[in-house]
């Protein structure tokens, strides 16, 4: 069973625009991310519907996943929902009094995901805790390289 959430934080000495400009560009998301190496906006446009081509790597593992985007609020949260295991990730900004904090989660419903999801979680990726260990580990770093990005200006 998957944890019903998994989630990060950082503060971020950046306005919510800045962070939000950062993170909404899910294009760049394989500037940031540990696990997801690029990602592929279908129409160009990131909105509220917009769906996503996802290229994940995992050592020599290399795999495609597709999204769509399930929530987008400007300078607040973006969200998206991952049609293979039917997980949410997202951002959220929270205004601080000295600039943000950014908050990355995974979210599964009730603790599921789907059946193919782990079942190949199981046999490729050593089971769901050193998984989503490593989901949580991911995180970290994204936050982290998320962080300087925005407070370089």
């Amino acid at each position: 069973m998957a944890a019903p959430l998994i989630e990060q934080s950082t503060e971020i000495a950046a306005t919510p625009d800045k962070v939000w400009s950062i993170v909404s560009d899910l294009k760049r998301m394989g500037e940031w991310s540990p696990q997801c190496r690029k990602v592929i906006v279908r129409g160009g446009t990131v909105k509220l519907g917009a769906k996503t081509i996802n290229v994940n790597k995992r050592g020599l593992l290399v795999w495609p996943t597709t999204a769509k985007v399930v929530r987008f609020e400007p300078n607040k949260q973006i969200a998206y929902r991952i049609a293979e295991n039917h997980t949410v990730w997202g951002f959220e900004i929270t205004p601080t009094d000295t600039g943000v904090r950014l908050t990355e989660r995974r979210e599964a419903k009730n603790g599921k995901t789907t059946k193919v999801s782990s079942t190949l979680v199981d046999l490729a990726f050593g089971g769901n805790d050193s998984f989503e260990a490593e989901l949580e580990e991911g995180m970290r770093e994204t936050l982290v390289k998320i962080k300087a990005a925005a407070e370089r200006g």
